[in-house]
């Protein structure tokens, strides 16, 4: 690929503004997410950028090996749940609610 090539791949590149978040997240999922964009050699803001992405388009973010990965990770971490807590977890000392 010649200089010129690189070039015009660069101007293909959209253009974007970032923005910093508040959001939160449960503490050992994000300990997760760090060491997983440390061993990817990615900030954490590309990882999770990458991560949603791929769920927009109905696509699985990770190879075989980056999954082996996460659940090593998640083993040292303690992160003892999976996809069957979402939309159930609770901060600490929030009210419970009644099931019926």
């Amino acid at each position: 690929m010649t200089q010129l090539d690189d070039k015009a791949k660069q101007l293909e590149q959209p253009i974007i503004e970032r923005i910093q978040t508040g959001a939160r997240m449960e503490k050992r999922m994000v300990k997760v997410l760090k060491g997983l964009a440390e061993y990817l050699d990615i900030s954490l803001g590309d990882l999770l950028e990458g991560i949603v992405l791929h769920a927009f388009a109905g696509k699985a973010p990770f190879s075989e090996l980056t999954l082996k990965q996460i659940a090593l990770l998640k083993e040292i971490y303690g992160m003892d749940y999976g996809v069957e807590a979402s939309h159930r977890l609770r901060d600490v000392g929030a009210p419970q609610l009644e099931e019926h």
